[in-house]
């Protein structure tokens, strides 16, 4: 039994890479039946595999007539499905919205793309970076020197991952409503432009310069940065308010009168330096024991290995251990339907006869998709 708030929720998904596991592992999290579709004959199950887990896995063989029929009448029964393919890719196969939607008029079919469905470079190849280079984050994000890219964070997980799993469940909300599903156009440019909403009106308002490390929130402002410590690990501050800022002069001993001029941008750089001669001073650890629970709004800067062991996040249990593998728990916390991980990475087609049966295929459909080589074989 699949525990979380979006029991009940089915789902397919057209296996990929990057943001479309990332979605699945989401959904999957929150107790949604998640039912991977994969290229038969491929591997995978690693329990690395972290986005993958939670699924049940359906290897076909999507050149066979059978298994297209197959993935139809799985989107009969679906809620909703989602594929990352460039545009045009599941309209060849025979998969496309248009189809999918006449056999169920319900469901919601998510598409996601770098670039959207269409524009013109609608289908070109690209990478997160790419895909926030247009938006104008990128440009915001680095050194003074050079833009750098945010890992994968602001383009495929977070504009275009977690777009697509709140696109998909509005779908499902509008469709049990009315009885009408839809196409949901999920560009991870689009959802990166969004992630910057709060950032174009700073600048509208003049509280924007576009320039990297000149603004309060891209490490430009001595108040809102990092600074290495004497063991040369490292220590964050976002100390913006007024009080917290006091704080902070506070807790490290500064009385320069010059600290009084806090949101003077021509004074930061001069502000900065000093304030890294006096985080210099001491340890990470020494730091953590004058300002941990303060309100400085502190934090260590922790590496992969120190996050799963940090006293906050074992409370919390932030991080938990499957089969060996230190990973991120479900997110969000709900109070009455807690999600959970609902299991491994599966192998591909692990689960061709449990997902066909459970999902409405009878014994004989399902020797039937075997015989004609669209599915695995029985071991």
């Amino acid at each position: 039994m699949r525990q979380g708030p979006l029991s009940g929720l089915k789902v397919i998904e057209f296996a990929g890479i990057g943001p479309g596991p990332f979605c699945g592992m989401l959904l999957s999290d929150l107790g949604a039946d998640v039912v991977r579709i994969d290229r038969k004959g491929q591997g995978r199950g690693s329990a690395a595999d972290i986005t993958a887990r939670g699924r049940r896995s359906v290897g076909l063989d999507l050149k066979n007539p059978a298994s297209i029929e197959t993935c139809l009448k799985l989107m009969e029964e679906a809620d909703a499905v989602f594929e990352g393919f460039r545009p045009g890719v599941m309209e060849r196969l025979g998969l496309g919205p248009d189809v999918a939607l006449t056999r169920n008029p319900k469901l919601v079919y998510g598409r996601m793309t770098g670039w959207g469905q269409f524009g013109p470079y609608a289908h070109a190849a690209g990478h997160d970076m790419n895909y926030i280079a247009i938006t104008g984050a990128l440009d915001a994000i680095g050194t003074k020197e050079k833009p750098i890219p945010p890992l994968n964070l602001v383009g495929d997980f977070g504009g275009g991952a977690l777009y697509l799993a709140f696109g998909l469940l509005a779908g499902v909300i509008q469709a049990r409503e009315t009885g009408k599903g839809q196409i949901i156009d999920c560009a991870m440019s689009d959802g990166a432009a969004s992630l910057m909403a709060m950032f174009y009106g700073f600048k509208a308002s003049g509280m924007w310069k576009s320039e990297r490390r000149a603004n309060m929130l891209d490490g430009g402002a001595h108040f809102y940065d990092t600074y290495q410590c004497s063991d040369g690990k490292w220590i964050s501050i976002g100390s913006i308010e007024p009080q917290f800022y006091a704080l902070l002069l506070e807790k490290t001993g500064i009385t320069d009168p010059e600290f009084a001029k806090q949101m003077s941008r021509g004074d930061w750089d001069g502000l900065r330096t000093k304030l890294q001669a006096a985080i210099a001073g001491k340890t990470q650890a020494e730091w953590c024991a004058i300002m941990d629970g303060t309100d400085v709004c502190f934090a260590p800067v922790l590496d992969m290995d120190e996050a799963p062991r940090h006293p906050h996040n074992v409370a919390r249990e932030t991080f938990v251990e499957v089969e060996g593998v230190v990973q991120p728990a479900p997110a969000p916390r709900f109070s009455a339907t807690p999600g959970a991980i609902q299991g491994p990475p599966p192998a591909t087609g692990a689960h061709d006869r449990e997902a066909l049966t459970d999902w409405g295929f009878s014994a004989a459909e399902i020797e039937a998709l075997q015989s004609a080589g669209a599915l695995n074989a029985p071991a």
